[in-house]
This record gives C-alpha cells, structure tokens and sequence, in this order.
C-alpha cells in the first residue's frame, strides 16, 4: 500500500495549500475587505474539509474540528478581534491536547522529555515578557494552552517531523504576534514570519494527524 493511498481527496489538500500560501500575498500588500478574509480562512477551512474527506472514526472527526476552529479564529480575528479569534483558537487547543493525549508516546529519551516539560514555562514566560503588564493575565492564559498544545503534540506518537515541529510552529507564530503587539520587534518584521509559521504548521499538523489516523485505520480494516 503506498504512502499516499489512503487519502480520498489529494485535491483538496492541494487547495488548502494554494489558498494558504497564496494568502503571504495579501499581508505582504496589505489588502483589507471581506474578500480578503475570506481568502485568509480559505486555507485553514480546505485543510478542514480535507480532514473531513478522510476522517475514519473519533480522532478523525476531532482533527477537523480542531482545523474548523482554526479556521473560525482566522476570521473572527479580522471581523471581530483578537478576544473572540482567541477563544475559537484556544477550544481548538483543547481539543488538539486531547487527541495528542490520547495518543501519548509510552517512552522518550530523556532530552525528548526535558523539551516538553520546558515548553510550557518558557514559552509562558516569554510571552508575559513581550507584553505589557495590563495584558500579561490574558497573555499567559492563552499561551498556557497553546504551548501545552505543542507540547502535547511533541509527546504524542504522531511523527515529530510533521506534527511534532507543525505544532512547534504554530506556538512561534502566536509569540511572534506578541512580539510584535508588545513592540520588542517592528511589525515589518513579524509580518514576515507570522502567517508562514502559522499556516505551516496547521498544513503539517493535519498532514500527520490525519496520515497517521487513516493509515491505521486502514491497516486495522485490511486485518479484521
């Protein structure tokens, strides 16, 4: 069975990709308006559908939600701000931790568990420190799930080289956003690192997760 044989709808993947990356165009110009945002969550909601064309039971189901959520937060953070786009990424966060898990790996080295245990309190206190005090409770709180969402997914037994690093990245491009808000880096800067990071690590996640879910689900069919 090749690598690629289980998924059911290759083209939708490759629409995610075309709307996501062709997206950096419309930051780099600054377009603004509803068919930009719309353009914006294009990415992340044809990743959704994709996962959607290949879910194979729970987990398969609970992926697309996370992207759905994902791809909610891209909008609602254009339409309504940055509150409301955070709650939506924050209960995709939630979800993902628990996917992750439930499908924690039994046994890392040493180094592998050193990372996750640090993931949390650095990436917590390097967020705090790049804004200011008045919004460094909200800060904190939402950092706290995203970056126990990385680390999650770093501990899972999804391949670290997609999920693993996909999930590192995500967690970079909120704290590149916080650079940016709080100042410690010009916004010219951040523009540069912060969707590419992001929507990269959405696409490697979902590669990952849902590569990983259907191929077993496959092989536990193919041995029923």
């Amino acid at each position: 069975m090749g690598e690629r044989s289980w998924d059911r709808a290759r083209w939708l993947w490759w629409l995610a990709l075309a709307g996501g990356i062709s997206f950096f165009v419309a930051v780099f110009q600054h377009w603004e308006g509803p068919a930009i945002i719309a353009w914006k969550g294009s990415g992340v909601t044809l990743l959704a559908l994709w996962a959607a064309a290949n879910a194979r039971g729970l987990y398969g189901w609970l992926i697309t939600l996370v992207l759905a959520l994902g791809a909610l937060g891209d909008v609602l953070l254009e339409t309504s701000g940055m509150i409301p786009g955070a709650v939506a990424f924050l209960a995709g966060h939630v979800v993902a931790i628990f996917i992750y898990l439930r499908h924690y790996r039994p046994k890392s080295s040493i180094s592998q568990r050193l990372l996750v245990a640090l993931t949390v309190p650095a990436s917590v206190l390097i967020a705090c420190s790049l804004m200011p005090a008045s919004e460094r409770i909200g800060i904190a709180t939402y950092t706290l799930f995203v970056s126990a969402m990385a680390a999650s997914a770093w501990g899972s037994q999804f391949s670290r080289y997609r999920v693993g690093i996909g999930a590192m990245m995500f967690l970079a491009s909120d704290l590149f956003i916080f650079a940016g808000e709080g100042g410690s880096l010009s916004r010219d800067v951040t523009m540069w690192l912060i969707w590419p990071l992001y929507f990269a690590g959405q696409a490697l996640i979902a590669w990952g997760v849902v590569g990983s879910l259907s191929v077993t689900a496959r092989g536990a069919q193919a041995a029923a």
